[in-house]
């Protein structure tokens, strides 16, 4: 990410009070109804404001952490924005933020849900710390206790975080997080298991879309800036190379540089793909020098458009992948 791009995050994280930090998302209700001024619910970053203002429907009251078009990773919190978590119910990725983790450790939130065990993740620290030439293959590890939902016990030795590019992956964190508002508000639990059910089989329908859109598609490489998409190419059978590891601003040696170059020629690669929030100057130059085209692939960390909820991104990550993968 440029100095720009940084720079403007750790500013607005700083001046922001957390209950201001996404004016559109507070009280965000299904069908777009207004919420009533129920529980206050503070979300780490997009996906899980999202997920909490399904479930929560009319009965919550959401906020972002982390303010839409600022990258989480940068996420700084004032003396006045960590006091706001007192109180309120949280819910966040334990090891994605280191901010927001030393913030938890000092406060005293109503109720505090670490989404991890539910989507099955493990982070290291903020999750950067691979190397650009690490890969996504072999992601897969069993714990030694296995609760119970379908991704439980699965972890990623590589750190990425980014369990929310599958979908039923936040689908099972829907669950969880309709529990913990249950605890929180006993009194409108019977909605929040509902809203999740709900949630649930949208995105259950939305993983067939992409499942069914990916199957057969002329190559299954993705060459991508940074190393964003493992739970993505797990999910849909895809192959992920990185032209840096899961650290976005990692500069990649000559050496791997060359050896991108080998995986487009090799595996009939036509596009680079980028991202928002990342400076894609070296994805261009090296796409330039390739003869390939450069394409956005939205990591969903943060809501860079907020007219463009999950699914709509969802999607329109569907058709840029089927369109520089030749999928039929």
């Amino acid at each position: 990410m440029n100095s720009l791009l940084r720079g403007g995050a750790a500013l607005a994280a700083l001046v922001l009070p957390l209950a201001a930090c996404s004016d559109g998302a507070s009280g965000a209700a299904p069908g777009g109804a207004a919420a009533d001024s129920g529980t206050e619910v503070l979300a780490a970053l997009y996906p899980l404001q999202y997920v909490a203002e399904q479930v929560g429907g009319e009965h919550v009251s959401v906020s972002s952490i982390t303010p839409a078009g600022v990258d989480p990773h940068d996420l700084e919190l004032s003396p006045a924005a960590v006091a706001t978590l007192d109180d309120a119910t949280v819910v966040y990725l334990a090891g994605f933020q280191a901010a927001l983790d030393d913030a938890l450790e000092v406060t005293s939130p109503a109720h505090a849900l670490d989404v991890s065990q539910a989507a099955g993740v493990h982070t290291e620290d903020d999750g950067h710390e691979e190397t650009a030439e690490a890969t996504t293959d072999d992601h897969e590890e069993e714990t030694a206790e296995a609760p119970t939902d379908d991704h439980a016990g699965e972890a990623h030795a590589d750190g990425d975080p980014h369990f929310w590019l599958d979908p039923t992956r936040l689908a099972d964190v829907a669950t969880a997080v309709a529990d913990e508002l249950a605890a929180a508000d006993p009194d409108n639990a019977e909605d929040y298991a509902a809203n999740a059910e709900r949630l649930g089989t949208e995105l259950s329908a939305l993983d067939e879309e992409l499942s069914t859109g990916l199957a057969r598609c002329e190559t299954r490489t993705i060459v991508v800036a940074h190393e964003a998409y493992g739970y993505l190419a797990e999910a849909y059978d895809l192959e992920q190379v990185g032209i840096s590891g899961l650290d976005p601003e990692a500069e990649p040696s000559p050496a791997r540089l060359a050896e991108i170059g080998k995986v487009v020629e090799e595996k009939g690669v036509t596009t680079i793909f980028t991202e928002d929030l990342v400076n894609p100057a070296v994805a261009e130059s090296l796409a330039a020098d390739l003869g390939v085209e450069v394409a956005v692939l939205d990591p969903l960390e943060s809501q860079v458009d907020e007219s463009q909820e999950y699914p709509d991104v969802m999607r329109a990550n569907l058709e840029a992948l089927r369109s520089a993968l030749g999928c039929a």
